[in-house]
């Protein structure tokens, strides 16, 4: 059902706008012999102060976030250094969402929020000169790039949702989220966001259409 009273769309990075990153954790963890989805186990345990936590709200450098990931991975069984999981960040565009996002930011307010490292090249932690080029050309539709490397703050803490509608000059009600995590979503959703769980490219584009009144293709 299209909801009349939203008037901007919020805009996560990595696994809306590109491919997920948990793409490239399976096929490394295939390729290692590791478990299946470890390297999410241990980015899920102690979620709040572990080394992915602490490198996303730039309270430790990219060396500290290697040798700290090492030993939570080792405390789990099977040691994987932070550098490798660096390596792994950074998605393909996928290009018609950026279709649609362009379409979108022509006559609504659209903002990028999203958690990344300072051990890459921009908000999308691109590592070749063309992706970060491709990265850049797609951070320009935005009105504005919030970054928790560059403000100390990263979701799901509710206070960076409050940060964000401040920075927007919004109403959480006003405002359409999307994004791939729903722990992501949860607090968005209780201040009052209407939010998307991005599965997939298709359910994406459908989902965003229903709620927009639009049609992407």
């Amino acid at each position: 059902m299209t909801n009349k009273s939203i008037k901007a769309v919020l805009w996560d990075f990595g696994g809306v706008l590109t491919t997920s990153p948990f793409e490239s954790f399976n096929r490394y963890e295939k390729e290692q012999g590791l478990p299946d989805n470890f390297l999410r186990t241990v980015n899920s345990t102690n979620p709040h102060e572990n080394a992915w936590a602490k490198f996303e709200r730039s309270q430790v450098t990219a060396e500290e976030f290697d040798e700290l990931f090492l030993k939570e991975s080792t405390a789990l069984g099977h040691p994987v250094r932070g550098q490798a999981v660096i390596q792994l960040l950074a998605g393909d565009i996928r290009t018609r969402v950026v279709s649609a996002l362009t379409e979108i930011s022509k006559d609504m307010k659209c903002v990028c929020l999203t958690n990344n490292v300072s051990a890459g090249k921009g908000p999308g932690m691109s590592r070749s000169e063309e992706a970060q080029k491709a990265v850049l050309e797609v951070m320009q539709l935005f009105d504005q790039v919030i970054e928790s490397s560059k403000i100390g703050m990263r979701k799901p803490d509710p206070e960076i949702y409050k940060y964000t509608c401040e920075q927007m000059g919004m109403q959480p009600d006003e405002i359409l989220y999307l994004d791939d995590l729903g722990v992501n979503l949860k607090p968005a959703a209780q201040m009052g966001m209407q939010t998307i769980k991005v599965l997939g490219e298709d359910q994406l584009l459908d989902d965003l259409g229903t709620a927009l009144g639009r049609k992407f293709n």
